[in-house]
């Protein structure tokens, strides 16, 4: 998995999208891909980010939650 997020981000794409990135890895490196997501999204990436784990969406500048296919949360755009 690390090998996978290593060359989706090696081009920096404008858009990353990242299917829980961290699911399969241990805390240290998961927390490594976190600060890259990020500072990738600092430097002016999109970064679209799915995740079940409330600690990784924490993380992001805007959530948008799902239920049963419709939008019940919206933190809105980043100022």
């Amino acid at each position: 998995q690390r090998v996978a997020i290593a060359r989706a981000i090696a081009a920096r794409p404008p858009m990353i999208l990242a299917d829980e990135p961290t699911g399969n890895l241990d805390t240290r490196v998961g927390a490594e891909v976190m600060k890259t997501l990020r500072e990738l999204n600092a430097e002016g990436h999109t970064v679209i980010l799915i995740t079940h784990d409330g600690d990784i969406a924490a993380l992001a500048s805007r959530r948008v939650k799902l239920q049963d296919g419709k939008i019940i949360e919206d933190t809105g755009a980043a100022s």
